[in-house]
């Protein structure tokens, strides 16, 4: 029987997986072949989807982007003009460091059996095995850290919350995945959900907590009911419950869906939304690892954090720590986004360069045109001019050039952006996102918009501009959270290394 692999991923769906799927089983049957289809997650190379693999010679050959009206003939001989030859061959895989990827497309994402098969469950073993205070131990050792956007060590996290005392303890994964150009939660989640339950079932290990709730952004139907029909395959198998694995210990899983509000990507007003409530930013101190979720001790991770950790725990901190750069160590998945001719995720260790993403990854912009700016770290990242490409991806790295590194997504522009437009674009998503709470970013982004508007039609320019970068230094002090504190970052860059796009109207005179 030949197997046959087709992502079903949200990306993959939307290019039309499905319909390929159809049409190799009618093309099987009419063939009377006997195959088996596989869905899997997708393998991040989205220029490629559907990609479909099948298996010959204990290869997987691999085929795209494949229409319905391909599956006839790739069945019938292989031989095809989009075929690809053994995907694990192809070069674009072949320089990836994948840690915490290393299954996705690969496996059936819903089965268990698979997972473990492909080295799933031994990190949650171990942190079994040696007890909590080895497995906190081994995680800050590592030198992990949150891969959310401020880069706050993971394990200091989770050894605050096991040092308390108390009768109830969470873990709580923030998925909800709101900055532009950015997937890689989604794509984890739809195509290898159980390395995130194994990651946060070993936080509860660790920190004796014993309920986690998973909080994913409600653009994301299919990664929300992935998740939980995962969750309900580890209960029946034993890995959540009141004694998982054997182990004595309790961790319960439960997968919450957000109402589409930006702000609950910070994690104070995220545990303001599971607790039913508006999603409003809470003043801190304290700590959500003091007192987060219905008050108790809460470690709160994104999802690529909690899906580091069984990688580190099956291969040791060291082993770990021997990726990356400076301060920054591991993997990270970059996202590719934007104007951009090969968009996918790609995972490396901490510290390429942005060109080197954009450009050897990435093959330029989609358009053929010269690029002009990259933004990396979402909505409130910096933007880039082609003199700063070569900066290095990570975290100090990316500070001291007044940047951020972020979720990991790296969106392209090429010579037609207007950046005043995308500074302005910046002011206005703050305005419309903010929860209202503080002065800075409820006014403050306003008046931003406001004052672009004034320095794009020519008024006062220089006067306004002074104002608007005095106002961005207020937001970045003053406001409550990141919203407000990071939207100056690409509003600030626009103005420093685009400076002709704010000056291209006419000035006309202003009256005192």
């Amino acid at each position: 029987m030949t197997r046959i692999f087709i992502p079903c991923d949200s990306t993959a769906l939307a290019l039309g997986a499905d319909k390929v799927a159809r049409a190799f089983e009618a093309a099987a049957k009419r063939a009377g072949a006997a195959i088996e289809i596989v869905r899997t997650g997708s393998r991040g190379a989205y220029w490629l989807e559907p990609l479909v693999e099948i298996e010959r010679d204990g290869a997987r050959l691999g085929y795209g982007p494949l229409t319905p009206a391909d599956a006839e003939a790739v069945l019938a001989s292989g031989a095809h003009p989009k075929a690809l030859g053994d995907v694990e061959a192809i070069d674009w895989f072949k320089q990836q460091q994948r840690l915490i990827f290393a299954r996705c497309g690969i496996i059936d994402p819903l089965s268990l059996d698979d997972y473990v098969a492909h080295g799933g469950g031994r990190g949650l073993k171990h942190a079994i095995e040696i007890g909590g205070a080895a497995t906190v131990k081994i995680v800050l050792d590592s030198g992990l850290r949150g891969r959310g956007g401020a880069g706050f060590p993971t394990g200091i996290k989770w050894r605050t919350v096991a040092g308390i005392e108390a009768d109830q303890k969470y873990v709580v994964c923030n998925a909800d995945e709101g900055d532009s150009g950015t997937f890689a939660d989604r794509m984890l989640m739809e195509g290898d959900p159980f390395v995130l339950l194994e990651g946060m079932t070993i936080a509860g290990i660790a920190t004796g907590a014993t309920q986690g709730y998973v909080y994913i952004r409600s653009e994301y139907p299919h990664a929300f009911a992935t998740f939980q029909a995962a969750i309900g395959t580890a209960r029946k198998a034993g890995w959540l419950g009141p004694d998982v694995l054997g182990s004595g210990k309790a961790f319960e899983l439960e997968a919450r869906l957000g109402a589409g509000a930006y702000i609950c990507g910070e994690e104070t007003s995220l545990l303001e939304s599971l607790e039913g409530k508006r999603g409003l930013v809470r003043a801190k101190p304290p700590l959500p690892a003091i007192s987060g979720l219905f008050g108790k001790p809460s470690v709160i991770n994104n999802v690529l954090s909690f899906a580091s950790t069984p990688w580190i725990l099956e291969h040791g901190a060291a082993a770990y720590a021997a990726y990356g750069v400076g301060r920054s160590l591991g993997s990270q998945p970059f996202q590719l986004a934007g104007n951009i001719k090969r968009g996918g995720l790609v995972e490396l260790a901490f510290g390429p360069t942005i060109r080197r993403l954009v450009e050897d990854f990435g093959g330029g912009a989609r358009s053929g045109r010269p690029l002009r700016a990259v933004q990396v770290g979402g909505p409130l990242g910096a933007y880039f001019p082609d003199h700063l490409l070569d900066t290095v991806l990570g975290y100090e790295e990316m500070a001291a050039v007044k940047g951020m590194l972020g979720h990991g997504g790296i969106v392209v522009f090429d010579d037609t952006v207007d950046l005043a437009a995308q500074a302005r674009f910046a002011m206005k998503f703050c305005a419309v996102e903010s929860c209202g709470k503080c002065t800075p970013c409820r006014i403050g982004s306003t008046r931003g918009v406001e004052t672009v508007d004034k320095i794009v039609a020519g008024e006062r320019r220089e006067a306004n501009v002074a104002l608007l970068r005095d106002l961005c230094e207020t937001m970045l002090d003053g406001s409550l959270c990141a919203l407000g504190g990071l939207t100056p970052y690409p509003v600030l860059s626009a103005l420093d290394h685009f400076p002709e796009d704010f000056s291209r109207r006419p000035a006309r005179q202003a009256a005192e």
